[in-house]
């Protein structure tokens, strides 16, 4: 494999070295992501995805675009593996119209009451059981939770990955503008939703984790991020006008 300019611009070194010297990064990004995946997800195929995605960003790397190679190869690798991950954790249609209708129902409920929907309002609305609505926020966390994945990381990859080797200022400042929508939609979640993402991602505890420290059940858990991301959904409803 012949080296590439960015290659060389970046510690003269091939493009095989780059992609060895980095080999580890996809290891820890995939042993990080596989275990806040359903276990239908196999971590060696995040690994593979993911040394494509190194290999990707090892080709495409320019330091003009002022982000260090590892941040950017980082980049290249969570999007590779999670593109990957949504292959095989393929969601029924209904599964998605479900979580549409229930997040249009949030949206309607909270214009009309002027504070945030509760559970029982949203399944009224909808004219469904309790339980059911239960059963559809879970199976958007546990069967697409990968969209609020997708919702923090897309952003980032179309600022800092253009589609070309020119920078594109529009996509630049779409992402500012869907990072400060996206944050205005979470610091306004109801606080236990808010925890429950915080010490999900920021934290990087698993649902069972995150139960312990709530004092409450895995399923439970697993409720409450559904409905943060249903709610969140409902906020940034704009956002996803094209789906």
């Amino acid at each position: 494999m012949t080296a590439s300019y960015e290659a060389v611009a970046h510690g003269d070194m091939s493009l095989d070295e780059l992609v060895v010297k980095h080999a580890d990064l996809v290891k820890r990004i995939a042993y990080h992501l596989v275990s806040r995946m359903p276990p239908r997800i196999e971590v060696d195929d995040l690994i593979q995805a993911g040394m494509i995605g190194l290999l990707s960003a090892a080709q495409n790397f320019s330091p003009s675009k002022g982000a260090n190679f590892e941040t950017y190869a980082g980049i290249r690798i969570r999007g590779a593996m999670l593109d990957e991950a949504r292959k095989a954790n393929w969601t029924p249609r209904s599964t998605v119209r479900n979580a549409k209708e229930v997040a249009q129902a949030t949206r309607e409920v909270e214009a009309r009451t002027g504070r945030d929907a509760r559970a029982a309002e949203v399944a009224e609305h909808l004219g469904i059981e309790l339980d059911e609505y239960y059963r559809i926020v879970e199976n958007a966390a546990s069967g697409r939770l990968l969209s609020f994945d997708q919702l923090v990381s897309d952003p980032e990859r179309v600022s800092l990955l253009p589609e070309s080797s020119e920078e594109v200022p529009d996509h630049v400042l779409e992402g500012d503008q869907f990072r400060e929508a996206l944050a205005k939609a979470v610091g306004g979640l109801p606080e236990r939703e808010q925890l429950v993402l915080s010490l999900y991602y920021d934290e990087e505890l698993n649902l069972r984790e995150i139960g312990e420290v709530l004092e409450v059940s895995e399923s439970r858990v697993c409720q409450i991020h559904g409905q943060a991301v249903v709610r969140i959904r409902a906020r940034l409803a704009s956002w996803f006008e094209a789906d």
